[in-house]
């Protein structure tokens, strides 16, 4: 069975981020399991705060459910045409110390997906994350893209997707990520 984490990127109670993730979750496909992780708790990183106190609790908590997954999945929101903050920030602090990035990165899956009250979806924080994946040394999945537009249209007032249109892109990345992270095992 492929074990799969999923990290929204956004913060906000009703992130169609959030929402895309839980879909994802939600699809039961047989041999995937995929496990739901937000940015809560994690604190925006200071090198000082870090060599004085240490890896935050939040940040080794999220560090120990990437390094017990097959693949990770990060679901971007785009802001300003990038990476949201938050989300760097978050990856940044996986990434110290220094010494851990081989562990916890190195040749791990990546899949980026995204969603978006714009016309365009995520297409330009999708590509802001390449370069950082690359920096990393993950094994990133380029075997399909989703980028979901218009977001309000895909999802109800409660965040359930109702575009089955949406869905089955959404199925089918996830069968194929699941399939490129299990492949690596």
């Amino acid at each position: 069975m492929a074990k799969l984490l999923g990290i929204s990127g956004s913060l906000r109670a009703g992130s169609f981020n959030t929402a895309l993730l839980r879909a994802a979750a939600a699809l039961e496909i047989d041999g995937v399991a995929l496990d739901v992780a937000t940015l809560h708790g994690i604190p925006l990183y200071d090198g000082d705060a870090e060599a004085a106190h240490g890896i935050p609790e939040a940040v080794q908590a999220l560090k120990a459910r990437v390094l017990a997954a097959d693949g990770v999945l990060l679901v971007t929101p785009e802001y300003n045409n990038g990476i949201p903050g938050v989300f760097k920030n978050a990856i940044d602090w996986l990434s110290r110390p220094s010494s851990d990035i081989a562990q916890v990165f190195g040749d791990r899956p990546f899949a980026v997906i995204g969603a978006s009250p714009g016309g365009f979806g995520t297409i330009l924080a999708q590509d802001a994350w390449w370069p950082v994946l690359r920096t990393l040394r993950t094994r990133t999945w380029f075997g399909g893209r989703l980028m979901v537009s218009r977001a309000g249209g895909v999802f109800d007032a409660q965040g359930a997707l109702v575009d089955d249109k949406v869905r089955a892109q959404l199925r089918d990345f996830v069968v194929g990520f699941a399939g490129f992270a299990d492949a690596g095992r």
